[in-house]
């Protein structure tokens, strides 16, 4: 009997509350696609007790290839067989990790306003991880590190409900240096170098991988009109777009979510600027008038 040989997996680049979730349901819709929702703790399998989310090529040895691969192969013939959509926003800091263990991926990009990142990244910093988050993660964790991840949460219990901290340690990308950062900087600021950083890491790392291997959207773009944005990416995927698909796909997306940063007070916004305009500028994102 012929071994399973598993299919490229199509790998979703994208910051934390960038749209990545709703983009890989969007590409789930495809009877052949079978999609796996943030296995953060397994891209850590090289180093559980890093402090940072930034592997590299180094990282990726045999021993982890060969596990990383080998979890992925087992997902996949759980699944029927179906070829892997996966979605890990950390996974913005490790491109060259990721390519390295996946050197046949797939590679989709996404980037959202800097603005409404600020602004639902500081709503999730006050929150503490759900039993039910907890559980999802621990699943996709190897048994002999499990005790790494289930100290975060008790840490996270302590601060929140015990010192009644208004944030958590630390939630979304762990950029080199964030830790000093966070002893010297308000949250806010510490929020804008994650956008900054995480997109210019993942930006500049998949451009190295070659022209036509990464295919870049907005999420603005695929939010106001999802029709053409859908097709593109399902061709790059080398997958059929179906009209079915698309109508589906239209029932589930919501334009409106586009200005919940107005929330946030104008002269705090400000203040970030420095950190993220000469990233925006890639994007074409330009500044608000009401913080200009």
């Amino acid at each position: 009997m012929t071994a399973a040989k598993l299919k490229p997996p199509i790998f979703l680049i994208g910051n934390y509350r960038s749209g990545t979730t709703i983009t890989q349901k969007l590409i789930g819709l495809h009877p052949s696609i079978v999609t796996w929702y943030e296995p953060r703790t397994l891209w850590l399998y090289a180093d559980p007790a890093r402090r940072h989310d930034e592997f590299g090529e180094r990282d990726a040895t045999e021993k982890v290839v060969r596990y990383i691969r080998k979890r992925f192969l087992s997902f996949q013939s759980a699944n029927g067989g179906q070829q892997i959509m996966e979605n890990t926003p950390s996974n913005v800091l490790r491109v060259p990790y990721v390519h390295k263990i996946f050197p046949e991926a797939i590679f989709l990009y996404i980037t959202r306003n800097p603005f409404s990142f600020i602004s639902s990244m500081e709503i999730k910093w006050q929150r503490t991880k759900t039993l039910r988050g907890l559980k999802r993660t621990l699943q996709a964790t190897p048994v002999t590190q499990l005790h790494h991840y289930a100290g975060n949460f008790i840490k996270q219990l302590l601060v929140k409900r015990v010192l009644r901290r208004n944030y958590i340690p630390i939630y979304g990308p762990r950029y080199i240096g964030i830790n000093e950062d966070l002893k010297k900087l308000g949250t806010l600021r510490v929020i804008a170098r994650q956008w900054a950083r995480g997109n210019r890491s993942a930006r500049e790392d998949l451009a190295r991988l070659g022209e036509g291997r990464v295919l870049t959207i907005r999420y603005e773009d695929l939010m106001q009109d999802p029709e053409p944005v859908l097709r593109r990416i399902y061709d790059h995927c080398g997958l059929e777009c179906s009209d079915q698909i698309v109508r589906a796909a239209k029932q589930m997306v919501d334009p409106t979510r586009q200005e919940k940063w107005l929330r946030l007070d104008p002269e705090k916004l400000k203040a970030i600027l420095p950190e993220i305009q000469e990233e925006m500028r890639f994007y074409g994102y330009e500044v608000p008038p009401a913080l200009r």
